[in-house]
This record gives C-alpha cells, structure tokens and sequence, in this order.
C-alpha cells in the first residue's frame, strides 16, 4: 500500500502501522514540500509516486493499492488512471474533478491558478477558485472557517471546465472504495464519491461508496485517535462519527486491498 496523506503533507506513519499490522507492506512519502519539489500542491508531477509503487513491487508485494485522503485521494485517483499495475484504490474524503493549485509551485508564485497535478510534464485540465467567494456567515477574528462553500461556488463559475477536469475514473482498472462524510465541510465529498461511483457503474465497473451523513473531512480508521483540531479550518463531523465512518468502511477497504470483490 502507498499511503498518501492530504494538503498537510504529513508522512501518514500510524496510518502505514494499522495496515502493516494487518499484513500489508505500507508506504508514505512526502510528495510535495521536500528537497526539489514544489513547496505546494502546484503542477506536483503524477510521476513522483512512481518509484514508491516500484518499491513496492520490488519488495514482492502481489497486489498494489493506493490509499489517500482529500488532495492524496484526488492523486489516487488519477494514479490508478494512468499507472499500469494499480490495482486498488481507497479514496478517503474524495473529490470527482481535478482542482486548481493549493499553494505555491516551484517558482514561489500561487497566482495565477495553476493545475495541481502535471503528467509527462504536461498539466492536467482543472477548475480554478473562484477568489470573490467570502465565507458565510464572515470568519470569527481567529475562528476557522468552512471553505466548501468555495469549491461549490468556484464549480459553478468554471462550470465549463468542468467537463475537461473529471478524473476519469471509468477508464481506471483498479477497484475503488470511496469514503466520504456527508458533513464535510471543506468540499463536497459525498456528492462527489456518488458522481464517480455513478460513471464507474455507467461504465458497468465495480465500486464501493461508504457514506456517514453525520461525518466530516477526516474519516478515522480503526485504530487511529481522533483528528486535531484546527485553527484555521472546519472539517465538519465528529471525533464519534469520524470514527463510526472510517469503522464501517474498514471491511471494505481490506477487502479490496486484499483481493477482487466483484461490482457493487
């Protein structure tokens, strides 16, 4: 398992142990933010995971997955698209279109909106932000805000790049579990796992959508403390129903880590 963590660019250590202690070779790397890479999730070369997945290979491991959570999944995602040989899939928190740049590139420079993933150095069609949304109701001085209000809005205003910038998910030949919170509050996760299951089935592929209605951007897996708290942002749920989601999804995950489960 490669294991990718989201726009904190943690190397996901407790995560890789709770799989390892499940039999898995288990594997996290920094992605962006290290020695030669961009210091943000701006034009991030797909390309970067790929000695991680030789890795992994090298060392015997049967059957490769990739397990990431928000901007990991969205990364995930695309790998499983475009990488030969991947063969699972967990989305933590996902998103169904690529996105414009979280933070600055190579040259220092956030603005003006660039793709966050390139691939054979060619960036990959995105949807930029809209800059004019505000919070609602305005930000406490110091209180963290919810920002999902910011992709749904920026969605419609770029509503034609939309189309351009889908992962492309039906044309992925790994098996997908998507684990999404209902109360997400720093994109839609949910809407967006539905509309990938829903072109993955369209697509006559397997799939799995693990929801929590009353869950939010960090689903926590067995094993795993709640999430910290933020200053900065809102991720909506519960340490109780973060947990409850990340535990009815877990058979799932193992599952299909493990080996083929057929279409769901």
């Amino acid at each position: 398992m490669l294991v990718l963590s989201g726009s904190s660019g943690r190397i996901e250590e407790e995560r890789c142990r709770i799989l390892a202690r499940e039999g898995m070779a288990a594997l996290s790397i920094r992605w962006f933010g290290g020695s030669g890479q961009p210091p943000g999730i701006c034009e991030v070369p797909l390309e970067t995971f790929e000695p991680a997945i030789a890795l992994l290979r090298a060392g015997g491991a049967r059957r490769i997955g990739v397990l990431g959570t928000s901007k990991g999944a969205e990364a995930a995602l695309h790998l499983s698209v475009l990488l030969p040989g991947v063969d699972a899939v967990v989305a933590l928190s996902p998103t169904s279109l690529t996105w414009a740049n979280v933070g600055p590139g190579k040259d220092g420079r956030a603005r003006p909106h660039r793709s966050s993933w390139t691939w054979r150095g060619e960036p990959l069609p995105f949807v930029p932000y809209d800059d004019s949304w505000t919070p609602a109701p305005a930000r406490p001085e110091g209180g963290p805000v919810s920002i999902r209000g910011w992709y749904e809005q920026s969605r419609r205003t770029f509503a034609g790049r939309v189309d351009a910038a889908r992962i492309p998910v039906e044309r992925s030949g790994a098996d997908l579990v998507l684990v999404a919170g209902g109360d997400d509050a720093m994109w839609p996760s949910l809407p967006c796992a539905e509309e990938l299951a829903a072109r993955r089935r369209a697509a006559g592929l397997p799939v799995r959508v693990v929801g929590g209605p009353g869950a939010g951007h960090r689903p926590r897996l067995p094993g795993e403390g709640p999430a910290p708290a933020s200053t900065q942002f809102r991720y909506g749920g519960s340490a109780a129903a973060d947990a409850a989601l990340g535990a009815a999804a877990w058979p799932h995950i193992l599952d299909t880590l493990r080996g083929p489960y057929g279409t769901h």
